[in-house]
């Protein structure tokens, strides 16, 4: 599989619910953030991109490790993906970035290829978390260590909300990720309101999936608010950029509940109208 060119997308063309270094973002950060940020969508896209099989997209992320190890030991650029790896062996040198969120990520893409191709779910709502801790968590980390924040009390809080926008992107996905052979609603959940967690076919139609949708929307709530005081220990305009996050997931929920929690059918999105809303919100945390 040939990997999509470093610079064939902007970030601003990938939907998401949060800003991804934005001008709230101190300057002398927006580059590492960046790096890290590609490296995380480049892997993405290896694993979720075109028609390539299971197989080679399996060998593609191992070589995408290969040139991840080499980056960080001080090795030459990649030459498949020299601007990806470049410029987060630069961020890793100038930041002292540590190694394992990074890998950690990588195992989260890996992941998705290995349950795509066996057409798996997950049992229950702790294996998604463990999910969420490889693909959502080490992001978090990663920024937190960038403006020196350690502590882990700091940690503990961005965990949550990282695995909240993790959950929340899951729930807002739906309709989108289940023809495609994602399937995120807990097995055991399922079987709580009669859904069959092995018949992802009649889950659009199935009478319960709203109630299902509701209780696992509470769950994501109740963990963004959890970790929401972290908001309070990231410094500067960075931490106006998090509740930013915090708030953008919140309003996620609230469009998915105007839905009536038919996200199977529709998927909700935040836009222009919700700014106003969301940043009173951000000065009033």
């Amino acid at each position: 599989m040939t990997p999509p060119p470093d610079n064939r997308r902007d970030p601003a063309e990938h939907y998401e619910n949060f800003p991804v270094a934005s001008w709230l973002c101190p300057p002398h950060l927006r580059r590492p953030i960046a790096a890290i940020y590609w490296f995380a969508r480049t892997a993405d896209d290896i694993a979720d991109e075109g028609q390539a099989s299971a197989t080679q997209r399996l060998q593609d992320l191992e070589a995408y490790r290969g040139d991840l190890s080499g980056a960080l030991s001080g090795g030459a650029a990649s030459r498949r993906w020299p601007t990806v790896f470049g410029a987060l062996a630069t961020a890793a040198r100038d930041f002292q970035l540590p190694s394992q969120p990074l890998f950690d990520l990588l195992d989260a893409f890996t992941q998705d290829v290995c349950k795509t191709r066996d057409g798996a779910g997950y049992a229950d709502r702790a294996e998604l978390l463990a999910y969420c801790a490889l693909s959502a968590n080490p992001v978090g980390r990663l920024l937190l260590h960038l403006h020196d924040v350690t502590d882990e009390a700091s940690l503990a809080r961005s965990d949550a909300i990282c695995s909240a926008l993790q959950l929340i992107n899951f729930w807002q996905d739906l309709g989108v990720d289940v023809p495609r052979g994602r399937y995120y609603l807990p097995a055991d959940d399922c079987h709580r309101f009669g859904i069959d967690p092995a018949a992802p076919q009649g889950w659009a139609s199935h009478p319960r999936a709203p109630d299902l949708v509701a209780q696992l929307c509470g769950w994501s709530r109740h963990m963004m608010l959890a970790g929401a005081p972290l908001v309070h220990s990231v410094p500067g305009r960075a931490g106006w950029e998090l509740r930013l996050v915090v708030q953008g997931g919140l309003r996620i929920l609230e469009r998915i509940a105007r839905l009536r929690y038919r996200t199977l059918q529709h998927r909700p999105r935040i836009g222009p109208l919700d700014a106003l809303p969301m940043l009173w919100r951000s000065a009033r945390m």
